[in-house]
C-alpha cells in the first residue's frame, strides 16, 4: 500500500513559476538549489494549501490568476474523514484529499477541497492534520509558552482533556462577563437607567402602534387633503360613464336598441346584443363603485389634524427607535426585557454567582485532570527529547520540562518552561535564554522527531532546519531526518550537502531565462546529475575534480550506512 504522503504538487503562475508539477516520493525528499532559484516558492505554495492568507501580488506578472493544487494520499483516511465530515466537505475517495487554491487579479479567490468549495478556516483546520510545516524562522515559536504547552499536550495526547478544559473555561468566562456587565453601574446609575427605559416603554405603548398604521394613515391623509379634487374627478368620471346625455352608458344603450332590431334580420347580431348588455352593466357597476369609494371624501380639517399628529408621532418614534414601526415594536420588547433584568438585578446576580461557583468547580476539576496528565507526560517527553538530542551534537545535553501552577487561563492551570543544559556541568537554563539559533533549531528537530511518534500528521516539511550549523552537525541532522522519514514523508529544503545526501529522493530547483522572462524549474536528479549538484553545494559554481570526488564519496558512504 502507498504510504501516507503528499503525492502531487502543481503550481501555476505563482511568482516566477509558470507551470510545474512535482510527483513527490515517500521517505526523505531533499530539495536544493541556488539562492533565488525558487525553493521558497515551493514552501509558499504548500502554505497556501494549508490556509495561509495571500493577495494578488503573488500572481506571476502578466497573468490573470495563479493556482496551487495538492493531492494527498492517506493510508488511513479516518482522521481526515472525521475532519472533512465536521466541515461539511466530501470524504476522501480512495484515500485521497485534493486541495485547490486559486487567486485572481480581481481579488476573488476560490478554495476547493475534493471539488467542493471550502473556507480559509476550514482549510487551516484540515491542513493541520495533513502537514507540519517548519519554516526558517519557526524555531522562534519554540520560545512561546503557549506553543510549549501545545507541544506537551500533543506528546501526551491530551487533546480531549484540553478540549474539556477549554469548554469549562469558556463557560466560566461568559458568566464572569455577564456579571461584570450587571455590576458596571452603581445603584444610582441603575435607577436612572430604569427611569429612562420606563419612559421609553410608556411612550411606545401609549402610541398603541400596529405595523399597518402608517400606510393606512398616509392613505387617509391623502384622501382628506385632496377631497375637493377627488370629488371633482369622481363626478366628471361618473358623468362621462352614466349621467350625461352623451354618457358611455347612453351610447351603449342606443347601440343595444339597434342591435335588437338587427338581430331579427341577422341572427348572429344576438351575440353582439348580449355583449352590449354586458358592457352597459359593467359601465353602471364602475360608476357605482366610484360613487361608493369617493362619497366619504370630504375636507374635514379636524380629522386632518388628528391624522397629521398621529403620523408625526410615528415619525418621531421611528427616528428614535428604528426605521420602521416593526423596529419600534421590537425595541419595546428589548426595553421590557432590559427593565426586567435591571429590576431583578440583585436576584440575577445571586443566581450568576451560584453558576460561577459551579462553573469554577467544573473548571478546577477539568484543570486538575489536565495538569496531572501534563505532569505525567512532562518527564517522559523531556527524557525522549534528551535522547534525541544526543544524536544532534549534544551527547551530554539535558532537556527539561518544568510546570508550575497559575491562575486559570485559556490553556489551563499550568505555566510551562522548556529548559536546556547543552553541556555537562552547565546549569539548566530556560530555552529562551539560549542565544544560538543553531542550537534552538536542533532542539526543534528533536521535538519534531519525538512528536512524530505520537501524532498522526503524515507529512513533515522543513525549510532550512539546518540553518546556522556547520557541516559536521549537518551530518547529524541528515541522519535524524532520514530516521524520521522512516515513519513519515519528509520534505526538506537544505543548503548543506551533508543533509542533501541523505535524501532518498533529491530535487533541484533551478531558474532559467526564456523569452525574456525568468522561470523556476524543479527536477528530480540521480546518478551523475546528483553528484554534480552535491559538488556544487560543496564548492560553488566551479565543479572541480576534488569536489566531484568528495561528492561521490559522500553519496557512497550514505549508501553503505
Amino acid at each position: 500500500m502507498v504510504p501516507s504522503m503528499l503525492q502531487t504538487l502543481r503550481i501555476k503562475n505563482l511568482a516566477i513559476v509558470d507551470n510545474i508539477r512535482v510527483e513527490f516520493r515517500g521517505g526523505l525528499n531533499a530539495i536544493t538549489g541556488e539562492t533565488g532559484a525558487g525553493k521558497s516558492i515551493l514552501m509558499g505554495a504548500l502554505a497556501l494549501l494549508l490556509g495561509e492568507r495571500a493577495g494578488k501580488e503573488i500572481i506571476r506578472a502578466g497573468e490573470e490568476q495563479c493556482g496551487v493544487e495538492g493531492t494527498f494520499v492517506l493510508k488511513d483516511p479516518s482522521h481526515a474523514d472525521a475532519i472533512l465530515q465536521a466541515l461539511g466537505l466530501p470524504p476522501c475517495e480512495d484515500g485521497r484529499v485534493i486541495i485547490r487554491r486559486i487567486i485572481s487579479q480581481s481579488g476573488s479567490a476560490r478554495i476547493l477541497v475534493n471539488d467542493s468549495p471550502a473556507t480559509l478556516q476550514a482549510l487551516k483546520r484540515l491542513g493541520a492534520v495533513l502537514v507540519d510545516l517548519h519554516g526558517p524562522h519557526d524555531h522562534q515559536s519554540l520560545l512561546d509558552r503557549e506553543f510549549q504547552l501545545a507541544v506537551l499536550d500533543s506528546f501526551g495526547r491530551l487533546e480531549k482533556l484540553r478540549a474539556d478544559y477549554a469548554s469549562a473555561y469558556s463557560e466560566w468566562r461568559a458568566l464572569e462577563s455577564r456579571k461584570s456587565d450587571l455590576q458596571r453601574s452603581d445603584a444610582g446609575d441603575v435607577a436612572a437607567e430604569v427611569e429612562l427605559l420606563e419612559y421609553q416603554a410608556r411612550e411606545i405603548r401609549d402610541a398603541n402602534l400596529s405595523e399597518n398604521d402608517e400606510s393606512e394613515l398616509q392613505r387617509e391623509h391623502s384622501i382628506i387633503a385632496n377631497a375637493k379634487r377627488i370629488g371633482e374627478l369622481a363626478g366628471a368620471a361618473r358623468s362621462a360613464l352614466t349621467e350625461d346625455d352623451a354618457s358611455a352608458f347612453n351610447g351603449v344603450a342606443a347601440a343595444n336598441r339597434c342591435l335588437t332590431e338587427l338581430s331579427q334580420i341577422l341572427p348572429e347580431a344576438a351575440e353582439w346584443k348580449t355583449e352590449a348588455e354586458s358592457i352597459a352593466s359593467r359601465i353602471q357597476d364602475l360608476s357605482d363603485s366610484i360613487c361608493r369609494a369617493t362619497s366619504n371624501a370630504e375636507c374635514d380639517p379636524a380629522r386632518l389634524q388628528i391624522v397629521e399628529d398621529r403620523l408625526a408621532l410615528i415619525h418621531k418614534l421611528k427616528r428614535k427607535h428604528g426605521g420602521s414601526i416593526k423596529a419600534v415594536l421590537e425595541r419595546l420588547v428589548e426595553i421590557e426585557m432590559k427593565l426586567q433584568s435591571l429590576r431583578e438585578r440583585d436576584r440575577i446576580l445571586k443566581e450568576i454567582d451560584e453558576k460561577i461557583r459551579q462553573a469554577m468547580s467544573s473548571l478546577q476539576s477539568a484543570g486538575d485532570k489536565l495538569s496531572k496528565s501534563r505532569q505525567a507526560a512532562a518527564s517522559s517527553m523531556a527524557s525522549a527529547i534528551t535522547n534525541e538530542l544526543k544524536d544532534l551534537g549534544f551527547p551530554h545535553g539535558v532537556f527539561d520540562v518544568s510546570l508550575s501552577a497559575r491562575e486559570p487561563g485559556p490553556s489551563g492551570l499550568d505555566d510551562i518552561e522548556f529548559g536546556f543544559a547543552p553541556n555537562r556541568g552547565e546549569p539548566m537554563r530556560p530555552l529562551r535564554a539560549i542565544a544560538s539559533s543553531g542550537e534552538i533549531s536542533r532542539v526543534m528537530l528533536a521535538i519534531k522527531t519525538v512528536l512524530a511518534e505520537h501524532d498522526r500528521i503524515p507529512v513533515l516539511v522543513f525549510d532550512e532546519i539546518d540553518a546556522n550549523v556547520g557541516g559536521e552537525m549537518g551530518i547529524a541532522i541528515g541522519k535524524k531526518l532520514a530516521a524520521l522519514a522512516e515513519r513519515r514523508q519528509v520534505l526538506c529544503i537544505t543548503h548543506l550537502p551533508q543533509v542533501a545526501v541523505y535524501g532518498q529522493t533529491h530535487w533541484v530547483v533551478t531558474k532559467e531565462i526564456k523569452g525574456g522572462r525568468t522561470l523556476s524549474r524543479i527536477n528530480m536528479i540521480e546518478g551523475e546529475s546528483r553528484v554534480e549538484e552535491i559538488a556544487r553545494m560543496l564548492g560553488g559554481r566551479s565543479l572541480t575534480s576534488v569536489a566531484l570526488r568528495h561528492a561521490q564519496e559522500m553519496l557512497a558512504r550514505i549508501g553503505n550506512e
